[in-house]
């Protein structure tokens, strides 16, 4: 049997979630990714209010539609960062307040371990986001960039992140990073290091997004191989390495969706993600959650996109098989 395949609602969350399941279920998907944000999953509210999870429940019933995790990335991210004002426009005002950066930590910190406490509430077992990395900027060394001052971020990470992860065991939720330019993980190097970082703690992974890895120069399927046991969701998305000659990876400062950019991302299927390949890895390793589609496209309507991707991803994935196709040859 192959895996649900479930739509991400992060970049929909300008439609209410009544409107946007109704249309996941006239596609055919099987389930929704929640996004804490917009009204699709409001943590706030899921711990105030009694009847906010139960009605939630009830209409993705109401429309044959699974969750099997909510994302918070958008909060995450506020973990770790040096804030700035660029923070304020993804924040609530009850987390962003004042503006006081190490305020806005402390309470997105408290925000990550709600929503644990959230996503048990509502049956689910997976919290995928970003963590936010105050070394993120020390990408690039010049002025030079000691390692003392890289480890002391991958400190800075552990201190803020350890209680978390401590309090996602405590609800038996897991946390799973998306691997990410700006995240204190964007490749397999990084990640390791974030692992080491938390003391390999069993409630910390991955959610698995090939698209960012692709510019990067970065294996997807060794990703995969090297996490086996920290794969703790996927996302389909995709995206598409641009060069000319006169950009480069690190984009020249433009938008999403202009031509000029060395990469972009692109609906899944039309760009350089190679599907067949991390199939059979997921499946190599057991992986039997979702496949979310992750849908960003400047240059494609969305729901065209999205229909699309279900087409794509259901035709690419498929069940291992239990035999030898030559087994029949064996001899006894």
């Amino acid at each position: 049997m192959s895996r649900p395949v479930t739509l991400f609602t992060g970049q929909w969350a300008d439609l209410p979630l009544e409107i946007l399941a109704k249309k996941v279920s006239e596609w055919g998907f099987d389930g929704l990714e929640l996004a804490c944000w917009g009204d699709h999953f409001e943590v706030d509210r899921a711990l105030a209010d009694d009847g906010y999870i139960p009605a939630k429940r009830k209409l993705l019933e109401k429309h044959g539609l699974a969750c099997y995790a909510i994302s918070n990335h958008l909060v995450g991210q506020c973990v770790c960062d040096p804030i700035d004002k660029r923070h304020q426009s993804i924040l609530p005002g009850r987390l962003w307040q004042d503006g006081d950066p190490e305020g806005v930590r402390q309470r997105c910190a408290q925000e990550m371990i709600d929503t644990a406490k959230a996503a048990k509430l509502f049956g689910v077992d997976t919290v995928n986001g970003f963590t936010g990395s105050s070394v993120w900027s020390m990408l690039y060394f010049f002025p030079p960039t000691s390692q003392q001052d890289i480890d002391a971020g991958f400190r800075d990470f552990r201190d803020r992140w350890l209680p978390i992860l401590n309090a996602y065991k405590k609800e038996g939720v897991r946390f799973a990073l998306e691997v990410h330019p700006t995240e204190i993980a964007y490749d397999i190097i990084t990640a390791e290091r974030a692992v080491a970082a938390v003391d390999g703690h069993s409630h910390f992974g991955f959610n698995f997004d090939p698209s960012h890895f692709m510019h990067q120069f970065v294996d997807p399927v060794m990703f995969i191989e090297t996490f086996p046991d920290r794969i703790f969701h996927a996302h389909v998305k995709d995206s598409r390495v641009q060069l000319t000659g006169r950009n480069s990876i690190l984009a020249s400062h433009l938008d999403f969706g202009d031509p000029r950019r060395g990469w972009d991302f692109v609906s899944p299927g039309r760009g350089d993600v190679e599907w067949d390949p991390i199939i059979r890895a997921l499946n190599r390793i057991g992986y039997q959650g979702p496949l979310s589609i992750e849908w960003e496209d400047s240059g494609m309507d969305r729901e065209f996109g999205a229909r699309e991707a279900l087409e794509m991803i259901r035709g690419e994935d498929f069940t291992p098989s239990d035999v030898a196709f030559d087994a029949a040859f064996a001899k006894e």
